[in-house]
C-alpha cells in the first residue's frame, strides 16, 4: 500500500506480478479476483481510448504556442526521437532476430523477414499485435510450423512479448530526462531498463498501449509527467516501428519453439 500511495512503480510492478502467478496457481478459485482486476484493466483502456480521441487537439494546444515562440527547430529534438526509435527497432530485429534465427534455429534471416513480411505491414499499419495475429499464424505455418505451437506461442507473445516496447520506453524516458535538463545517474538508467522491461509485459496489444506505461517508467525515476504530452504527439509514428518489432519476435520464438519440439506442419 505504501507503495502505491507513493508511485513507486517497479515495487508495484513486482507485486503484481506475484499477484498474477498466484492467481495462476489457485486456478478456478480466484476467478472471482482475476475478473476484478481484468476488469478494472479493460475499464482503464478503455477511459484511456476515449481520452486518446481527443489527444490529439490537447498535443496540438501544448505545442503550437512553443513552435510560434520559438520557431519549427523546437520540433528537432522529437526528429531525433523517431530516428532513434526506428534505428534501434531495425538493428534489433537485423542482429538479434537474426543471428538467433541463424545459429540457433538454422534457418536464413533474409527468408524468414520474406515470409514474415505480410505480418509485419498489418502490424506496422494497424499497431495492433491482437490484430495482427491471424496473418501471423499463417505466416508462420507457412514456415512449417504446426497450428498448436502457432496458436499457442503467438498469442502468449501478443500478451508479454514487447521487446519493441521496452526500446520505445527507454528512449522516450532518456529524451523526457535531456528535455528538462535532468542527468540520470546509472542507478536510475538500469531502474528505467528493468521498469520498462518488466511494463512492457503488461502492455495490451492494442495501440496507444505503450504510452500508458510510459508514465510508469518516468514515475520509477522521478521524472516529470509532462513529458509524456512531448511524446504523445508522435507516439502514433513510433507506436509503428515498435509493434512491428514485437510481432516479429513472436514469430521468431515461434519457429524455434517449433523446431525444438520438432512439431511441424
Amino acid at each position: 500500500m505504501d507503495a502505491m500511495l507513493k508511485a513507486n512503480m517497479l515495487q508495484i510492478i513486482v507485486f503484481a506480478l506475484f499477484v498474477g502467478g498466484g492467481i495462476a496457481v489457485v486456478g478456478e478459485k480466484a476467478k472471482t479476483v482475476y475478473n476484478f482486476f481484468d476488469g478494472l484493466a479493460e475499464t482503464c483502456y478503455a477511459i484511456v481510448g476515449m481520452i486518446m480521441t481527443i489527444a490529439p487537439l490537447g498535443v496540438f494546444a501544448l505545442i503550437a504556442p512553443v513552435v510560434a515562440a520559438n520557431g519549427p527547430s523546437v520540433l528537432l529534438p522529437l526528429l531525433k526521437v523517431i530516428i532513434c526509435v526506428y534505428l534501434g527497432c531495425l538493428l534489433h530485429a537485423v542482429v538479434v532476430y537474426g543471428s538467433l534465427l541463424k545459429f540457433i534455429g538454422g534457418y536464413s534471416p533474409i527468408k524468414f523477414f520474406k515470409n514474415v513480411l505480410p505480418a509485419q505491414l498489418v502490424a506496422f499499419s494497424t499497431c495492433s499485435s491482437s490484430a495482427t495475429l491471424p496473418v501471423s499464424m499463417e505466416c508462420v505455418q507457412k514456415m512449417g510450423v504446426s497450428k498448436e505451437i502457432s496458436s499457442f506461442v503467438l498469442p502468449l507473445g501478443a500478451t508479454i512479448n514487447m521487446d519493441g516496447t521496452a526500446l520505445y520506453q527507454g528512449v522516450c524516458a532518456l529524451f523526457v530526462a535531456q528535455i528538462y535538463g535532468i542527468d540520470l545517474t546509472s542507478a536510475q538508467m538500469m531502474t528505467i531498463i528493468l521498469t520498462g522491461t518488466l511494463a512492457s509485459i503488461g502492455t495490451a496489444g492494442v495501440p496507444g498501449a505503450g504510452l500508458i506505461m510510459l508514465t510508469m517508467v518516468l514515475q520509477s525515476v522521478g521524472l516529470p509527467l509532462e513529458g509524456v504530452a512531448l511524446v504523445a504527439g508522435i507516439d502514433r509514428v513510433l507506436d509503428m516501428p515498435r509493434t512491428t518489432v514485437n510481432i516479429t519476435g513472436d514469430a521468431v520464438v515461434a519457429y524455434l519453439v517449433g523446431k525444438s519440439e520438432g512439431k511441424k506442419a
